[in-house]
């Protein structure tokens, strides 16, 4: 990387982590310590949840809760076709089939009156994914799923930190799943969390991304035998996954807790930069919250306006690459990956709303420390790019 790119996003890391990290690896206690606890504790209170389980990654959190709830082949989970592709994935890891419902073209969320309408009697679930940061809907969510006597998964991957009408995101459904990629509002490097009101869906959880066997504190009481000098160790109750999340990642994720209101705060500011920079710009639509909803930073991406083309979005992207900014088109929509056309047989069409704003998505770079002047620089880029093709038009 050159001394003049702006990446697409960056960790924020203080000296805070580095002494967890060290204090870990001095301790001998590399797996199953005080660490996960702790940062469980955190995170479960921050999301206003009686239980936290920490997993290697948001996918695998969002994994054993579909198959703590028993879903499986032959159900059917109605989710947003508009994410990152592991929010439906995960329904297919379980042998359940994603039945997707068209997003909102202002919140990116779906469309509570399609959602309603996708409903049959094989749905098992409704997994809700929060785009982006944006809590809208999740009332209507958790109404609809307890009308229909279904467990509402919240995929708040990207939402720490956000909140609708008071209420935390995690705490809308059965259960929430955050992730802590790099580029997420806090990070572990790779990690992820379940946080639920249900104990007997987090005991599940435990066991499963321990192998599948029984539960065991992470701090045993003084005297006790470790559990690896037993034979529990080795006793599985069930078939389980190795989801465990290391001392060291948790130790950052401690740290990172300890920072969250300062991360938010950090991720807020470049936001409100990017705002007030590009609100005048007339081809482009800004990200928007909506009364009572408190967005929280995950990415910051703006949409071209209608009658911009998928190929002029993708020479924007190129040009703001050239001039060593990062930038990407988030998200392509699941339903017309690859994989997901093999094996659904979807065609572009389907579902109209998320292809059209898939089309024309630009994520800008953005992560806490990026300054007035990078923010100054990557705006007046993006306004030359959206000019250049303007004049290809006339």
């Amino acid at each position: 990387m050159s001394d003049t790119e702006i990446p697409l996003s960056r960790p924020d890391i203080s000296r805070l982590e580095e002494e967890l990290v060290l204090s870990v690896l001095r301790s001998g206690r590399l797996s199953i310590g005080p660490m996960q606890e702790e940062f469980e504790r955190l995170v479960a209170e921050r999301a206003g949840c009686d239980h936290a389980v920490a997993v290697s990654s948001g996918t695998a959190g969002l994994h054993l809760v579909l198959a703590s709830l028993g879903i499986g082949p032959g159900d059917e989970v109605v989710t947003t076709p508009f994410s990152f592709i592991a929010s439906s994935n995960a329904i297919l890891m379980v042998g359940a089939t994603p039945v997707f419902v068209d997003i909102c073209p202002t919140s990116l969320n779906m469309d509570p009156r399609l959602l309603e309408a996708a409903i049959t009697p094989r749905t098992r679930a409704i997994l809700a994914v929060e785009a982006f940061g944006n809590p809208a809907y999740m009332h209507d969510y958790a109404r609809i799923a307890a009308k229909h006597e279904i467990p509402l998964v919240e995929d708040c991957c990207e939402a720490l930190g956000a909140s609708s009408r008071g209420r935390r995101a995690g705490s809308f459904g059965r259960a929430g799943v955050f992730g802590f990629y790099p580029n997420k509002q806090i990070t572990t490097g790779e990690g992820g969390m379940v946080v639920t009101d249900d104990p007997r869906l987090a005991e599940s959880c435990r066991s499963l991304r321990n192998q599948g066997r029984a539960p065991t504190p992470a701090s045993p009481r003084r005297g006790a035998p470790s559990p690896m000098n037993t034979g529990s160790w080795l006793a599985h109750d069930r078939l389980g996954y190795n989801y465990r999340l290391s001392e060291v990642n948790a130790a950052i994720g401690v740290a990172q807790m300890r920072r969250l209101d300062e991360l938010l705060e950090r991720r807020g500011r470049v936001a409100n930069m990017y705002m007030e920079r590009l609100l005048g710009v007339p081809d482009l639509v800004l990200p928007n919250s909506g009364e009572g909803d408190v967005f929280s930073w995950f990415v910051f991406v703006v949409r071209l306006a209608a009658g911009y083309s998928r190929d002029e979005r993708d020479r924007v992207i190129t040009g703001l690459r050239q001039h060593e900014i990062g930038a990407a088109d988030y998200f392509p929509c699941i339903h017309l990956q690859p994989f997901y056309r093999d094996l659904f047989g979807f065609r572009p069409g389907r579902f109209p709303i998320a292809e059209s704003v898939s089309a024309r998505t630009v994520a800008l770079p953005f992560f806490g420390d990026l300054s007035e002047r990078e923010v100054d620089l990557v705006s007046q880029t993006l306004e030359l790019m959206l000019k250049r093709e303007s004049l290809k038009r006339s």
